[in-house]
């Protein structure tokens, strides 16, 4: 159900197929009530807005129909144009957001909504020739209304495609899915320090473990842990994740451990416990986030694109990101029920997120200055905001990867000396750990246009 849960969020039928069917419900229910209540509409025929004939409703709601379903085309061929577009400018991790882009979703249900209702009205108006003439007065008439819901529809539809391919609506819309992802994976805030799990390791160490096969090839979207755990228990052993979140599994490979063999009744309840697919998503996997943005930061420093500011702002969303992390306690691998241990997963560590944010720009940013300064102060946010001595070390190992390659790629002193500035603004920010270097070998030829008059 979570797989199937994925899917339909992310696809561009469910919702229009859903707006379809209440709009077909709709126009159904308006035409009973033109039945129901036909002898207390007929006083009021005089009003504009309820008076048409037969040849008059049908030529309305038949222009108000075959326009709908030609902006309808329209939208979807904005929409696939935009996913292209996207997909070459950006990285192709990102269609996926804008298939699940609720907006877009209802926008394209609107107008096929509205085609669909104005059909289900026409088919009952008839004239005095067809026996008996009938016109739903309030039925057309709503028709009208949609279709001036649908010019507003199509006005915004517009606004939201032209805002929703800028560099900044995509990195803020990734954000803000991984943030609430880590809230959800991550919920307790750091307050102390990491608990000894030498205990742990140890009963794993002595176990003897039975591999239990994956049931099907892709990427393993999402675990039930916490009926995983209660399977566990319930089967009194311990069961070890193979694979975290977010990787790639193959169909026979080992996805599961069990410290003693289970029964083959057992065995069967364990595919519903996850979810493979053909694609990662966010919502167990909050290093998919941070791999979107880094994939658009490496494709904004190509050689082809050279787009540095772009980068520049993909860096500043992925010190947000790290700093929501530098506040919360890491999931721990060790999962106890009770005193006794029943699960073990892979969890990401602090450190993987800051090496997946940092260490690919940083290896295709040589000699940028405009990025090496940028990586510094994004150092420089995250230390500020924890005061954990194992974080900061990790923050300070990435500092002096930064530095170490400024002070090889980067050989005009004035760069130099706005590099050592924000080293020197990193440095206060991770007090109380070994100290940063400076930039070394500093030219002596001191800055551009030191003691000469001029060009």
């Amino acid at each position: 159900m979570r797989k199937l849960w994925i899917e339909i969020r992310s696809s561009l039928w469910f919702v229009p197929g859903v707006l379809v069917l209440a709009a077909i419900i709709l126009g159904l229910g308006f035409v009973e009530l033109d039945v129901t209540f036909a002898d207390q509409l007929k006083p009021l025929g005089w009003l504009p807005f309820l008076n048409a004939g037969a040849e008059g409703a049908r030529g309305m709601l038949t222009a108000i129909a075959s326009s709908m379903i030609t902006v309808a085309g329209v939208a979807f061929s904005i929409t696939i144009v935009t996913l292209s577009l996207a997909s070459t400018q950006y990285t192709p991790r990102i269609l996926r957001n804008f298939m699940r882009d609720i907006t877009n979703q209802v926008v394209l249900g609107v107008f096929v909504g509205i085609y669909a209702y104005c059909l289900i009205v026409l088919r009952t108006i008839r004239g005095g020739a067809e026996g008996g003439g009938f016109v739903p007065l309030l039925a057309v008439f709503f028709g009208v209304l949609l279709a001036l819901v649908g010019i507003g529809y199509l006005i915004f539809f517009i606004h939201h495609i032209a805002a929703s391919i800028q560099a900044s609506y995509i990195l803020d819309a990734i954000t803000k899915e991984t943030t609430e992802a880590i809230d959800k994976l991550f919920p307790q805030e750091l307050g102390q320090p990491v608990e000894d799990e030498s205990a742990a390791v140890a009963v794993v160490d002595e176990k003897t473990w039975h591999p239990i096969p994956a049931f099907a090839t892709g990427y393993l979207q999402s675990v039930a842990t916490e009926t995983l755990m209660q399977r566990a228990a319930e089967w009194k052993t311990v069961l070890r994740l193979n694979s975290e979140v977010g990787e790639f599994v193959v169909e026979g490979a080992p996805i599961l451990s069990s410290a003693r063999a289970l029964e083959d009744d057992a065995l069967a309840s364990l595919p519903a416990l996850f979810a493979i697919g053909n694609f990662r998503t966010v919502d167990q996997d909050a290093g998919f986030g941070v791999r979107q943005i880094v994939d658009i930061a490496l494709k904004a420093l190509s050689p082809g694109v050279n787009d540095t500011t772009t980068a520049v702002s993909c860096l500043d969303y992925l010190g947000a990101i790290l700093s929501r992390l530098a506040r919360r306690r890491m999931a721990s691998p060790y999962r106890q029920d009770g005193e006794e241990l029943r699960v073990v997963a892979p969890a990401p560590a602090f450190g993987d997120f800051v090496a997946k944010s940092l260490d690919e720009i940083r290896l295709c940013a040589q000699g940028n200055v405009t990025i090496h300064l940028s990586m510094l102060r994004l150092l420089n946010r995250v230390a500020g905001i924890t005061d954990d001595p194992v974080r900061r070390r990790i923050l300070l190992e990435h500092g002096r990867l930064i530095v170490d390659l400024a002070d090889r790629a980067v050989a005009a002193p004035y760069d130099r000396e706005r590099i050592n500035g924000e080293i020197a603004l990193v440095r206060n920010a991770l007090g109380g750990v070994a100290g940063l270097p400076q930039l070394t070998h500093t030219p002596s030829t001191g800055m551009p246009g030191a003691g000469k008059a001029g060009l």
